[in-house]
């Protein structure tokens, strides 16, 4: 059974706690700047452990040190609150690299 979709609302309500998050579409976007090549990875790593356990996968392109996360729940045709839920955890990994 797929996750319910977001209301407009509810998804701008969302995007007030996710403050480098952007919504374009059906897809929230973040791109993280890592202090390292090394530290991207690891970034990487972290995000696809949390991923794997929610069953709940990001595309995820790397670009050196650029590390950029979308996300949306496809089988829901949008964004649902396992997006929002997998944007808060990227963001707290992504706050142990500062």
């Amino acid at each position: 059974m797929s996750a319910p979709l977001l209301t407009e609302s509810e998804l701008a309500e969302a995007l007030t706690g996710l403050p480098d998050w952007t919504s374009d579409g059906d897809v929230l976007t973040r791109t993280v700047q890592a202090t390292s090549f090394l530290t991207g990875i690891e970034l990487v790593r972290e995000v696809a452990a949390a991923a794997e356990a929610a069953n709940h996968h990001p595309d995820i392109d790397i670009r050196w040190r650029k590390v950029t996360f979308a996300l949306s729940t496809h089988d829901s045709g949008g964004l649902t609150a396992l997006d929002v839920d997998l944007a808060r955890q990227i963001d707290g990994f992504a706050a142990k690299l500062s």
